[in-house]
């Protein structure tokens, strides 16, 4: 096996630390990292994997940093060009896009721009520009290997496939921490409540969208993207024990599903070692005396999903402004500003005002972006949800 040198983009977030562990395990040398503002968790990765090149959330955090690391060689970027930089680093052939959010479009644009391979964990990357993504890798020649663990469950069941075209996606969905609650019993539900999810130990962020189901929306476009199939070829399957992965049915029917534990780490592995299957860690998976169980979502109930979906079936800017709707009400969730299911409340309002034309280019994208940003603002402080 050829060993990568890698960039991450998010390096103290859930995915980038489990990146790094793999890292360790594989002795993968590390060459950028860049992160928000957890400037103590930065340092120490730098100092362990002797990384030449960082990038922190704003200036004054780099220049903490620098006096820190003062005769340690690391140059310390910021910023958005911080970013940028970290991403096109020269020495790194692959770039571990774990950065939640939008701010995750630009570096990733940057690293497909240097010829970098991406292993995406970033999502909004495809759901709010999957246009203008897509169309730059297959100029420059480079791969994109999910990191998602749906995502990579779907490319690993297409290895193999020797040309056959896919019939159907079952994308699955553990269901979160509310399955089964109706409407009225999730007004109550409390942000730890949100928090608490069955399976899976992500970041804030990603667990309130797996609790809304926002984030099965947002893997729903993003598999439009890298499977280049249509809304009418996706069917979300809600598997609660989180052992199938996903599925592809091609032509004839027949099915091919990835199994494994709940792990985020078994994805990062294969998007670093792709093609190869490399051994570490103890994650064998056992099926005596399990039970596994698949069911319907609910989408009346979690309206996230629905309304992504109807997002994804608009197109254009559409998915954009969901996004940003759904990124800014989150943000007022986890700083308990509304309840859990005005987060659906405020999307909705922004899809319905906010116009979404064409995705032309990235300035439309970031515009669209901000607007859907400032409606659910306006919303909020005007008390209409």
């Amino acid at each position: 096996m050829i060993m990568k040198k890698i960039s991450i983009l998010g390096s103290t977030g859930s995915i980038g630390t489990q990146t790094l562990q793999v890292c360790r395990d594989l002795n993968i040398e590390v060459v950028a990292l860049s992160a928000g503002r957890n400037i103590d968790i930065l340092e120490r990765q730098i100092r362990e994997f002797n990384v030449p090149v960082a990038s922190v959330y704003d200036e004054v955090a780099a220049e903490t940093l620098r006096e820190r690391l003062n005769g340690f060689p690391c140059a310390v970027y910021s910023g958005d060009e911080g970013n940028c930089i970290v991403a096109s680093a020269p020495e790194a052939s692959i770039v571990v896009t774990a950065m939640m959010g939008m701010i995750g479009l630009r570096p990733t644009l940057a690293a497909i721009d240097a010829g970098k391979d991406i292993a995406l964990a970033n999502k909004e990357t495809l759901v709010c520009a999957g246009q203008i993504v897509m169309p730059a890798t297959k100029k420059k020649g480079v791969s994109i290997l999910p990191v998602d663990s749906e995502h990579s469950a779907i490319f690993q069941c297409l290895q193999g496939a020797a040309g056959n075209s896919i019939n159907k996606i079952l994308l699955t969905a553990s269901g979160g921490p509310f399955f089964g609650m109706k409407s009225e019993a999730l007004k109550k539900v409390t942000l730890k409540d949100a928090l608490n999810h069955p399976n899976w130990s992500m970041g804030s962020k990603i667990t309130i969208d797996s609790a809304t189901l926002m984030n099965k929306g947002l893997e729903w476009m993003e598999a439009k993207w890298l499977f280049d199939v249509s809304d009418d070829q996706i069917e979300v399957v809600v598997h609660r024990e989180s052992i199938v992965h996903s599925a592809v049915e091609f032509a004839d029917h027949s099915v091919i599903a990835q199994m494994g534990v709940p792990s985020m780490y078994l994805p990062i592995k294969y998007a670093l070692t792709y093609p190869a299957r490399v051994q570490s860690g103890d994650f064998s998976l056992s099926l005596i005396g399990k039970t596994l169980h698949f069911e319907q979502a609910d989408e009346e109930t979690f309206r996230c999903l629905k309304l992504a979906k109807q997002a994804s079936r608009a197109g254009g800017l559409y998915p954009t402004v969901l996004n940003g709707a759904n990124e800014q009400a989150v943000a007022l969730f986890l700083d308990d500003k509304i309840g859990f299911t005005e987060i659906a409340d405020l999307v909705e309002k922004a899809l319905m005002n906010v116009p979404a034309g064409d995705a032309e280019k990235l300035d439309d994208v970031l515009r669209a972006d901000q607007i859907a940003r400032e409606q659910v603002r306006m919303d909020y402080k005007k008390g209409a949800v």
